[in-house]
């Protein structure tokens, strides 16, 4: 089964085209072939680990996450995330283009990046990944994320195993990732001259305390969407 391929392409300011090509394993999600050639100190595991990392450092001496954010970390050195840049993804099925900031831009990266990286806390959101959106908004994400936590309940109960149908454990996950954002937010802040990839990360971290508060909120947002359903369950 061939890999699956999203292309990033990113039009900087000066005209200059930044190009990204990931690879998921067709059947894991998680990429391959996205290791850098050289790697540099700050990818090791023990340097601003996250503390509730479950990795031993003697089995992984780099974070997988923090390895896999090299190679679109350099490219964007001297961008700032005000810039204003041009974003073409490219998937079997479709193109995307949108003129937006480079944050934003390197947000959406991001969100396919950190889902299939191999870093423990991430790997539930590679359903997310396989079905990538770039530059999803608020409550597309809220729907998103909801929707595949209650499609893998549906699983679980099919295997007889115990469900979360209050999505209990889809809160956990996001203060999991939160702790992972803020700790990656600081191994790049260490090594970064300008703020596009560290504000990208703050971006990304944003949706992350979104999901809890409207967990909370009993997605009362969504509710309007499934008004007609609710009305054809009536009949």
């Amino acid at each position: 089964m061939a890999s699956i391929e999203i292309k990033y392409v990113f039009t900087l300011p000066d005209g200059k085209k930044e190009t990204f090509i990931l690879n998921l394993d067709p059947q894991s999600l998680e990429l391959a072939g996205n290791k850098p050639s050289q790697i540099p100190a700050w990818t090791k595991l023990e340097f601003h680990q996250c503390m509730h990392c479950p990795l031993n450092p003697s089995e992984f001496p780099q974070c997988p996450l923090a390895i896999n954010l090299v190679n679109i970390v350099q490219p964007f050195e001297e961008i700032l995330s005000c810039d204003n840049i041009r974003l073409d993804v490219i998937t079997t099925e479709r193109k995307i283009s949108q003129m937006t900031t480079a944050q934003k831009g390197i947000s959406a990266l991001m969100g396919l990046i950190i889902p299939s990286s191999g870093c423990p806390h991430t790997t539930f959101f590679r359903p997310m990944a396989r079905y990538h959106l770039p530059l999803a908004n608020r409550e597309e994400t809220i729907y998103r994320a909801t929707s595949m936590y209650l499609l893998a309940q549906y699983f679980l109960n099919k295997d007889n195993k115990p469900i979360d149908i209050e999505l209990k454990g889809l809160v956990q996950i996001y203060k999991n990732m939160e702790l992972v954002n803020i700790t990656m937010a600081e191994r790049l802040r260490a090594i970064s001259e300008t703020d596009s990839t560290i504000n990208a990360l703050v971006l990304l971290d944003t949706y992350t305390k979104t999901i809890p508060r409207a967990i909370k909120d009993s997605l009362e947002q969504l509710r309007y969407l499934f008004t007609p359903f609710f009305e054809y369950m009536k009949e």
